[in-house]
């Protein structure tokens, strides 16, 4: 089994004495496309600067590809190894297109021109137009083929579809799979779009207050919840004490909805039990487990 390519233990970062990061454990899987989800302000943007090196931790460990994220000289590596894509999406403003893929390609020994002449095409970039001159949505086809032409195993993005249209993101993520897919390349993407990264993502972390709430396998996350619909009998008026890991209850009328998160069998033999109920039980979506821990939190 081969090492994470990220990973943090109990990382912790304050600013003027408030806890951004409180603790964060991460893992992510070699080869994995990882989707890191969380409300504004719950600690995403200031991970990264920590794994990039842009910032020093207040206690906690922090590595990339095995290196030491709070040294200065595993800093400098690290950067060189890694493409990231800010959600500022900052580049110099009086470069052309052109003139900023040369000037990156100079720091990457391992550059590939054949990717960046693809990606020109694909994401329509206009080599002579000046990066002043693009929309928000053109920069962020530009931070991604800058990322992606490194040649390197990993790329970090930062809110990577922020101001697309529909048409560029569906564009965008088939191709942030076929990078990963083609070259086993580890893409570790924070966003707010959550049926974005439902469409790409094996393994999810969600995080609040700086701390890590969910974390695992996407797949094994949806088959653990459901979502239960029940219309109870006209002569059932008592409340209901639900079985164990039934986490969200709403009742409208003789209408329960619940979410559950695990002992689904239980909770579905005992909605079924009640008289004159009928019961039906359906899949969830990564927002709706989402926005179940964000209200718990």
């Amino acid at each position: 089994m081969t090492d994470p390519v990220i990973e943090t233990q109990g990382l912790l970062k304050s600013f003027k004495g408030l806890n951004a990061l409180n603790g964060l454990n991460l893992s992510v899987p070699a080869g994995s496309i990882f989707g890191f989800l969380g409300r504004n302000g719950a600690g995403k943007t200031t991970t990264i600067k920590l794994l990039m090196g842009f910032l020093k931790p207040n206690g906690g460990n922090a590595c990339v590809f095995s290196l030491n994220a709070t040294d200065a000289a595993a800093g400098v590596e690290i950067r060189r190894r890694v493409g990231l894509v800010t959600e500022d999406k900052d580049l110099y403003p009086y470069m052309t297109v052109e003139q900023i893929v040369r000037f990156t390609r100079g720091f990457f020994p391992r550059w590939r021109d054949d990717l960046d002449q693809r990606y020109l095409k694909v994401f329509d970039l206009p080599p002579k137009r000046k990066i002043s001159d693009l929309s928000k949505g053109m920069r962020s086809k530009l931070m991604l083929l800058l990322g992606i032409s490194h040649g390197e195993e990993l790329l970090i993005l930062d809110e990577p579809t922020e101001g697309l249209d529909p048409v560029a993101v569906e564009e965008m993520l088939r191709e942030l799979v076929a990078i990963s897919g083609a070259g086993g390349t580890t893409i570790f993407s924070s966003s707010h779009q959550l049926e974005e990264v439902e469409q790409i993502a094996e393994h999810v972390c969600i995080i609040d207050r700086g701390a890590a709430i969910v974390t695992g396998s996407l797949d094994d996350l949806k088959a653990q919840y459901r979502r239960l619909r029940i219309v109870l009998g006209e002569e059932l008026r008592a409340p209901i004490h639900w079985a164990d890991g039934a986490d969200h209850v709403h009742q409208e009328g003789r209408t329960v909805e619940i979410l559950a998160s695990r002992n689904v069998d239980a909770i579905l033999n005992q909605a079924r039990s009640l008289p004159g109920a009928s019961v039906e039980c359906f899949p969830v979506t990564l927002k709706e487990i989402f926005l179940e821990h964000a209200r718990r939190n």
